[in-house]
């Protein structure tokens, strides 16, 4: 079986094409599911669409999640089209995040830290001007908000666990216990983690999963694509690298609940 769990689309406001066109393209690319699982609106938010670029506004949300049904019972029979979202995990408003989710049917639920402790993943300036000891402080502050969202109750899978490595200098070097103790609360909550094959650089890389697999953490695959053209990139490469590492099963899911499939050499 081949998927794609982590794709994006034009409502999020940084990412390019229509639902319509990353499901035409995952059938040009094979896929036996395709997940569409765009950012959540700020539902804390006063302002219907407080950021242009960081996410719908929360009067398209309903328009959302009828336009993914719809085109689902439209494709059945090609290919089969999942209800699935991106929440941020902000322990603030858990509840509120909850409450939203729970009225839709979605297949799974996505949860990513992109924000934490104040700290912003994307905020360049700030990273580069870290020491070493503050790199890897903020490193396990990091950890420490990954095992609080897995924890929480309110995610199937965890987006992108490992992304400082992607995008900072020198952090894959920094190793720290925090990923040992993060991994095993990922482990004891039960939550999956997607290998995200997004910019070329996956995460986690080989020495995080394979303490993932120490653990007895359960995989899924997610392109995190914001062009139709990178639906499915690296699927098979992926499922031969978890292989090597030791995986023999990743997960899948339908109305949120898992479902663990081969991975095919």
């Amino acid at each position: 079986m081949k998927f794609d769990f982590h794709t994006h689309h034009d409502r999020c406001g940084h990412a390019v094409g229509s639902v319509r066109d990353y499901i035409e393209a995952a059938i040009g690319q094979g896929l036996d599911m395709i997940g569409i699982s765009d950012h959540t609106p700020f539902f804390a938010s006063k302002e219907d669409r407080p950021s242009l670029t960081g996410s719908m506004a929360k009067s398209q949300f309903p328009a959302y999640i009828k336009e993914v049904l719809q085109l689902k019972e439209e494709f059945e029979g090609k290919i089969e089209v999942l209800l699935g979202i991106e929440a941020d995990f902000l322990p603030q408003h858990v509840d509120l995040y909850r409450s939203v989710i729970a009225t839709y049917p979605f297949d799974y639920v996505i949860g990513s830290v992109h924000e934490f402790a104040g700290i912003g993943i994307y905020d360049s300036e700030f990273w580069e001007g870290l020491t070493a000891a503050r790199k890897l402080e903020v490193k396990n502050l990091f950890y420490d908000y990954i095992a609080q969202s897995a924890k929480c109750g309110l995610y199937d899978i965890l987006g992108h666990v490992d992304s400082l490595n992607r995008y900072f200098y020198g952090y894959p070097e920094l190793r720290t216990e925090a990923a040992d103790i993060t991994l095993k609360a990922i482990a004891d909550s039960d939550v999956v983690i997607e290998i995200n094959s997004s910019d070329h650089n996956w995460v986690p890389d080989g020495y995080f999963l394979e303490r993932a697999f120490h653990y007895g953490v359960k995989v899924t695959f997610g392109s995190d694509a914001h062009e139709p053209e990178r639906v499915g990139e690296h699927f098979a490469a992926i499922g031969q690298h978890l292989y090597d590492i030791g995986y023999r099963e990743w997960a899948t899911f339908r109305k949120r609940e898992r479902i663990m499939v081969p991975i095919l050499r």
